[in-house]
C-alpha cells in the first residue's frame, strides 16, 4: 500500500541534562519518513522548508533509501519551521523553549499527481485544518491516522475534533489523551476519543512503552530497556514510533488487529534507535540487520 506522510520537516535545538544540540535535523515528518522507511517504500513525503533548511539536513533525507521526495517544496525566500526544547531529569518531561512556525504560516505544499494513489496516510503533527484538508485529496485511501500536539488541543480543538470524525487512527501521549478527555487513565481516555471518531487509538506512555485500544481489544506494549547512557534525546521517537507501526501496516496490506500488535513492536524498536542520537542521525546510521536483532531480542521479552 502506497504510504503518505504529511507534517513538519524542521530544525531543532535541543537540551538534556547531560548534553544539547543546536540546529539539528527533525519535524515530525522526518523523523516518521525516516522510520517508516525500515519498513516500506516508497514513503512519499509532503512538506515544505525554507531557504534557511541546511543542505545537510537535505542530504540526511537524501540519503535514507526509499523516501520519496517529489512532495518536498523548497521555498527559498521563507524560514523553515523551527523548534527548541528542553528535557528534564527523567526525560519524559520537556518544556517547549520557542517555536518558530515558519513556512507553516502559509499555504500548504501542493501534492504531486503521482502521489494520487497513495491508500495509507499519516496526518504527522500539524495544524488540523492542513491535516484534513490534504486527507480530503485521497477519498479512496485504505487507512488514515492522526498525531497532533498540545498547542493545536489549546488553539484549535473545533478544528481537530472535525478530523477526528474522518481518520481511522490516532496517535498521541498520555498528557494529550488527558488533556483532550480529562481523564488520566489512558485506556478509557482512548474509549473515549474512539468515541469522538477514529476506529482505534494508540496512546504513547514514553519510557513504560504504548497501549492500543481496538474494537477487537486492548494490547499494551512495554518500551525497550535502554541504559541511561543510551537514551541521548527523546525528540521524535514518538513520530518514528508512529513511522515503525504504520510501515509495517503497509508493508503487510493488513489492519487487523493481530497486524496492528506486530506492527506496535515495530514502532517500539525503531523509536529505540531514535532515542539514541540527536535529531535523525539515529535513524540514519541504523542498518536493517541491527533493526532485526534488536527486534528478535525485544520478541523474546513481550
Amino acid at each position: 500500500m502506497p504510504l503518505l506522510v504529511t507534517g513538519t520537516i524542521g530544525i531543532d535545538t535541543v537540551e538534556t541534562p547531560t548534553a544539547s544540540a543546536e540546529g539539528v535535523s527533525g519535524g515530525s515528518c522526518a523523523y516518521f519518513a525516516a522510520a517508516a522507511a525500515f519498513h516500506h517504500n516508497p514513503i512519499r513525503i509532503v512538506g515544505a522548508v525554507g531557504g534557511d533548511w541546511p543542505a545537510e539536513h537535505k542530504s540526511i533525507l537524501e540519503s535514507i533509501q526509499g523516501l520519496c521526495l517529489d512532495g518536498l517544496e523548497e521555498r527559498s525566500d521563507s524560514k523553515t519551521f523551527a523548534w527548541g526544547g528542553k528535557y528534564f531529569d527523567n526525560m519524559n518531561q520537556r518544556e517547549t523553549l520557542f517555536t518558530e512556525l515558519g513556512v507553516l504560516e502559509e499555504a500548504p505544499p501542493t501534492i504531486p499527481e503521482s502521489y494520487g494513489d497513495s491508500r495509507v496516510i499519516f496526518l504527522a503533527n500539524s495544524h488540523p485544518s492542513i491535516q484534513l484538508d490534504l486527507l480530503s485529496n485521497f477519498p479512496s485511501r485504505q487507512l488514515a491516522v492522526a498525531d497532533t500536539m498540545d498547542l493545536w488541543i489549546n488553539i484549535a480543538n473545533d478544528e481537530l475534533h472535525e478530523l477526528f470524525k474522518h481518520i481511522d487512527g490516532l496517535v498521541i501521549n498520555d498528557s494529550e489523551a488527558e488533556q483532550l478527555t480529562e481523564i488520566s487513565d489512558p485506556i478509557e481516555a482512548a474509549k473515549e476519543l474512539i468515541a469522538r471518531g477514529p476506529s482505534f487509538v494508540i496512546v504513547k506512555l514514553g519510557e513504560h512503552g504504548s497501549i492500543l485500544v481496538h474494537p477487537d481489544g486492548v494490547y499494551q506494549i512495554p518500551a525497550v530497556a535502554l541504559s541511561p547512557e543510551q537514551v541521548i534525546d527523546p525528540t521524535g521517537a514518538g513520530d518514528s514510533f508512529a513511522g515503525g507501526f504504520l510501515g509495517h501496516l503497509a508493508s503487510c496490506d493488513e489492519v487487523t488487529f493481530d497486524a496492528m500488535k506486530e506492527a506496535m513492536k515495530w514502532g517500539t524498536i525503531t523509536a529505540s534507535f531514535t532515542l539514541q542520537s540527536f535529531g535523525l542521525d539515529g535513524l540514519a546510521s541504523t542498518t536493517k540487520n541491527q533493526m532485526q536483532e534488536r527486534m528478535a531480542s525485544f520478541t523474546q521479552t513481550v
